[in-house]
């Protein structure tokens, strides 16, 4: 049955319109001002219905070892309250899966993913079961996300909250909380009289983009590696979504031989595009670069920002980052749109390569 949020009855609630590839059905896209309620993120605080997506319970007395043999963030000794992102890999570290995770004990663990991703990350975990003490259900929780100025007066017990996770990212101040579906509505009225404003989709999408934080679907092809992603490498307090001293995990020999020998060929970059464009460039569409229309990359997420106007992720090879004018467009090959790369989604260090240094010194030797 496909999903329809109660909060789509709100007075001018607005549903996506046409086709994506975001993970978006059944919410609400805006509530009819979707620039005011991006503004709602720097003036106070936003509420986001992000019920949409689909939560995994993981439980068991072996639960967090059992997710740290199999995804890439390290799990077995993560204490209660912790909150990261992690990913599953195919063998040659092609991304397959992105999860939030939530540990609430090291025998209660939550993941929460789009809904197109849900059926095949419950397969394999369940197929991967085994002989550990562990189960692994379908929880019935809805995602809601808090993003702006701390909420007084919020009473997370009594509104129901079953897991409440600060998110590390580059965005605004992120809190996500999961209550029971039934009390979606009641939990997001109580947030309402302590502050919060009611938003759509639209708004968290515009962080998002800002963030630089993919969806899988939307923003990554089935190519992706987990380098291609810089903030999704776990590095000093950063936990992102791959941590880099932990082994037992399908695709690890691709997560080691970037970090340690070489770069990733493409980055996924926050880019700026044309507004006096008539047409949005769509998702999927090419990301060309120089006269000849080179093909460099692949644009993903495309959303209206409250300051910047258009804007988008683009998964572009490192070589067309600097110095060459990109232009993206609609699949059907109408006028191209201009597009600009934020400089600073080119990241200036990523982290020492070992694995260099050593050869370099052997043939130096």
């Amino acid at each position: 049955m496909t999903y329809v949020s109660p909060l789509l009855d709100r007075p001018r609630a607005a549903a996506f319109q046409g086709d994506s590839l975001l993970d978006k059905e059944g919410v609400a896209w805006h509530y009819g001002d979707p620039l005011v309620e991006q503004r709602y993120v720097e003036n106070g605080t936003a509420v986001i219905d992000r019920s949409q997506r689909r939560v995994l319970a993981v439980t068991g007395p072996e639960a967090a070892v059992f997710l740290n043999n199999l995804l890439s963030q390290k799990l077995d000794d993560a204490p209660s309250g912790f909150a990261a992102s992690a990913l599953d890999f195919d063998i040659q570290g092609h991304i397959l899966h992105a999860a939030d995770v939530a540990v609430v004990s090291p025998t209660e663990i939550y993941l929460d993913v789009p809904d197109a991703q849900f059926e095949s990350l419950r397969d394999y975990l369940t197929k991967m079961i085994f002989w550990s003490q562990v189960e692994v259900a379908e929880a019935d929780l809805a995602i809601l996300t808090l993003l702006g100025k701390p909420v007084d007066g919020f009473d997370a017990a009594a509104a129901g909250v079953v897991f409440d996770r600060t998110v590390d990212w580059l965005g605004a101040p992120r809190r996500d909380l999961a209550v029971l579906r039934a009390e979606l509505v009641d939990a997001v009225e109580a947030l309402e009289a302590a502050g919060a404003h009611l938003a759509g989709l639209m708004a968290f999408t515009a962080e998002r983009v800002r963030a630089r934080e993919p969806e899988l679907a939307a923003d990554l092809d089935d190519k992706a590696i987990a380098h291609e992603v810089p903030q999704w490498i776990g590095r000093g307090e950063h936990p992102g979504a791959v941590h880099l001293n932990k082994g037992c995990y399908r695709g690890q020999e691709t997560v080691a031989r970037v970090e340690n020998l070489g770069r990733s060929p493409r980055l996924l970059v926050l880019l700026y595009l044309d507004g006096s464009a008539p047409d949005r460039p769509e998702p999927g569409a090419d990301i060309l670069s120089g006269p000849g229309g080179r093909r460099v990359g692949r644009l993903g997420t495309v959303v209206d920002d409250c300051d910047f106007g258009p804007i988008a992720l683009g998964l572009v090879k490192r070589s067309a980052l600097t110095g060459t004018d990109l232009v993206t467009g609609p699949l059907r090959g109408e006028a191209n749109v201009a597009a600009s790369v934020e400089p600073e989604s080119i990241p200036t260090d990523e982290g020492p390569k070992a694995g260099r240094a050593a050869v370099e010194k052997l043939r130096g030797r």
